[in-house]
């Protein structure tokens, strides 16, 4: 299982000019594990600045980030390596597809790290399984394509890397509530059954409570908590007070403890406080 540690990382854009802004300020966390880590914060917490660290975008102004106990930046010629280690799909990635066809747009980063042949077919129709995209598109342009299928070919062409590490910056804006669950459903199969670890940036409180198994709480820059997704929802007041939301669920749950129907306040998915709720009445 991979695992991607900030050491004292600190960002500041602009840096030495009179329009310096500092992103990142004394960031010490570490995800590892096969299963989701939900990133959260308001606008200008820092999130987007974070993840781009990961596979070396930016790299940080002080401080070290490190891949499985390696500092990514301790041969910056090899940096490219890191980047087939830690894919990144950032937001609206369909506006990234450039191929004519969505096999060869999907094969542009395995033939890139040397793979061809049957090798080279076997990771793109693995990625096109984990997608779910139809393999009858694969001829097609990736341009005639409805959004939805376009942000899957987006993702299938960085899963076809095989990453130990998937960073997806909103990887369902602008999908509608069906697409939002088959896509993010998907992705949450892919980090199942490939071992990988995914780290997911989102606004959408009801997504992060839906498909995270934990969660990074961004404000100002800094992390402000870092636990289980259950925890995470409990530290309500918390949470709005940075400018975040809550699940609608978990605000019922409150306002029923505060009427005293106390089913908890780490309620944060629909199905979980039927449970409890059904469980009471036993």
């Amino acid at each position: 299982m991979a695992t991607v540690k900030f050491e004292d990382i600190s960002y500041t854009y602009n840096k030495n000019t009179p329009y310096a802004a500092t992103a990142l300020s004394d960031i010490n966390i570490t995800v590892s594990g096969n299963g989701i880590t939900g990133l959260i914060g308001h606008t200008g917490s820092g999130k987007s600045t974070l993840v781009q660290m990961i596979n070396g975008l930016i790299k940080p102004t002080s401080g070290k980030v490190y891949i499985d106990g390696v500092d990514i930046w301790a041969e910056p010629k090899k940096i490219r390596n890191v980047r087939f280690k830690a894919g990144l799909v950032m937001q609206y990635p369909e506006h990234q597809l450039f191929a004519e066809t969505v096999e060869e747009d999907i094969a542009f980063g395995p033939r890139n790290m040397g793979l061809s042949g049957d090798a080279l077919k076997e990771r793109i129709m693995e990625a096109v399984r984990f997608s779910g995209l139809s393999p009858e598109l694969l001829s097609k342009s990736p341009f005639e394509l409805s959004g939805g299928q376009k942000r899957r070919v987006a993702l299938a062409g960085v899963m076809a890397m095989g990453p130990e590490i998937l960073i997806l910056d909103e990887p369902a804006a602008g999908l509608d509530p069906g697409g939002r669950r088959d896509i993010l459903g998907k992705i949450k199969s892919y980090a199942r059954e490939s071992g990988t670890c995914v780290i997911i940036v989102s606004h959408s409180m009801e997504d992060m409570a839906m498909y995270c198994d934990d969660l990074i709480v961004m404000a100002g820059g800094k992390v402000i908590m870092h636990a289980p997704t259950a925890e995470v929802f409990t530290h309500s007041e918390k949470l709005l007070s940075v400018g975040l939301d809550v699940p609608q669920i978990t605000k019922i749950a409150v306002a029923l403890g505060r009427n005293g129907i106390d089913i908890g306040e780490d309620i944060y998915t629909v199905g979980f406080a039927a449970e409890r709720l059904l469980g009471k009445e036993k």
